[in-house]
């Protein structure tokens, strides 16, 4: 007798899955290539590896997850002016910004990223400065988790 595999806390999984807030999707795979992930290594929030828990593959769920849930709440402690000599210093020096960009910068230990997103400028010449967002998009939000769960190993 053969019984289909479910969600563990430690398996690895191959999913279509999509985030999505007030504004919509945040990330959406359904569509395109399906995702790879090892549950408990931080790849998802603990909210949301929660709710893939216990499901069999194959399962087609939606979860509605309330404000704050999956992401944490906004801080404003993560919205940060950095001097545009700063930005030089880690980047191109010709580099240009724009509210909404999404900017990737490393790790103090240098072996990983995070992102910021361009919020806000002022000054100019060597007083430019370039205000950050390093909330999570969906942080106090909302949030719709879609997954359709293919593989499970």
């Amino acid at each position: 007798m053969t019984t289909t595999p479910t969600v563990q806390a430690d398996s690895f999984l191959t999913l279509h899955y999509r985030l999505a807030g007030k504004a919509g999707d945040v990330i959406n795979t359904f569509g395109g290539k399906p995702a790879t992930l090892s549950l408990g290594t931080g790849e998802l929030a603990p909210a949301v590896e929660a709710k893939l828990l216990g499901l069999p593959e194959g399962a087609h769920e939606t979860f509605e997850l309330p404000a704050g849930a999956a992401f944490g709440e906004r801080n404003a402690s993560l919205v940060q002016w950095l001097a545009k000599s700063e930005l030089t210093a880690m980047g191109d020096p010709q580099e240009s910004y724009a509210v909404g960009d999404v900017v990737q910068f490393p790790t103090p230990d240098r072996k990983g990223q995070f992102a910021g997103v361009v919020t806000d400028f002022k000054g100019d010449g060597l007083n430019a400065a370039v205000q950050f967002d390093f909330n999570h998009p969906l942080a106090g939000q909302a949030v719709k988790f879609e997954v359709q769960i293919i593989g499970i190993l």
